[in-house]
């Protein structure tokens, strides 16, 4: 059984086919990729590959536990694990401390 850190390394490896096989095994999450990526002005895969960082540094237990028993159940760990990363990033919700898009003014309140 491979270790969590090679399902990670495939995920990211996976990063570029990762649109073209969402296209077809998911059409609605590769919409959603593709709005978020233009929303970021991101490529799709690099949309991905941030995804992957971000659940990294900012997910929480509960998801982590939901990603590993997700990864017990499939067949294909790897891609399990891209798409419930990148899931996870199209859902969280933005906390103004680590994201890219908090700029706040000098003397603003937070």
């Amino acid at each position: 059984m491979p270790m969590f850190g090679d399902l990670l390394a495939a995920a990211r490896d996976g990063a570029g086919d990762f649109q073209a096989w969402l296209k077809i095994a998911n059409p609605e999450l590769a919409i959603a990729v593709q709005g978020a990526a233009c929303a970021e002005a991101l490529t799709p895969t690099s949309y991905v590959r941030t995804a992957i960082s971000d659940f990294s540094r900012f997910a929480s237990e509960e998801d982590w536990a939901t990603l590993t028993s997700t990864l017990m159940r499939t067949e294909d760990p790897g891609m399990a694990c891209l798409v419930a990363m990148v899931d996870w990033r199209l859902n969280v919700r933005a906390c103004n401390q680590h994201s890219h898009q908090h700029h706040p003014q000098e003397g603003a309140a937070e």
